[in-house]
């Protein structure tokens, strides 16, 4: 399942151009994302998933792939135009890749195996990141379409 076909927008205080930025990200990460066979699911989550992000708001995003060590350097950020990272984080299964933009934009990147979308049950953590905004960006085996379902 691939969906990009939703864009941020609301009253929420963006210029029309930090609105365009954040949906040019989010569509080039998604495609991107679609020519790669070890991304099993992209989420965007979070304030621009619920269209109330703000001027300080940041993109993120959880990337489940089969293969998280394939994403350890930066080449694959630097390709889609992260430009700079800042600082790498663990949650659990998930390990936060938080990268900056030329314009300065922040993007954080959730990267985890396909487990993260187990639904039976659900963990905790991630039924907090699924119910405070999701949205399916690319799901080709359904896992992320069923964690939804489960939240």
């Amino acid at each position: 399942m691939h969906r990009d076909d939703q864009s941020v927008s609301g009253p929420t205080g963006l210029s029309p151009e930090r609105i365009a930025e954040i949906q040019d990200v989010v569509a080039r990460i998604t495609r991107w994302a679609t020519g790669r066979e070890d991304i099993v699911g992209l989420l965007l989550v979070g304030s621009c998933a619920r269209n109330a992000a703000r001027p300080d708001s940041d993109i993120d995003i959880v990337l489940l792939t089969a293969d998280e060590p394939g994403y350890f350097d930066d080449a694959w950020a630097m390709e889609l135009g992260l430009c700079e990272l800042i600082r790498i984080r663990s949650w659990g299964p998930i390990t936060e890749r938080r990268y900056a933009t030329a314009s300065g934009l922040e993007v954080e990147m959730g990267i985890g195996p396909a487990t993260w979308a187990k639904t039976d049950p659900v963990d905790p953590g991630t039924y907090r990141v699924v119910t405070g905004g999701a949205r399916l960006l690319h799901d080709p085996a359904g896992i992320l379409a069923d964690l939804l379902a489960a939240c």
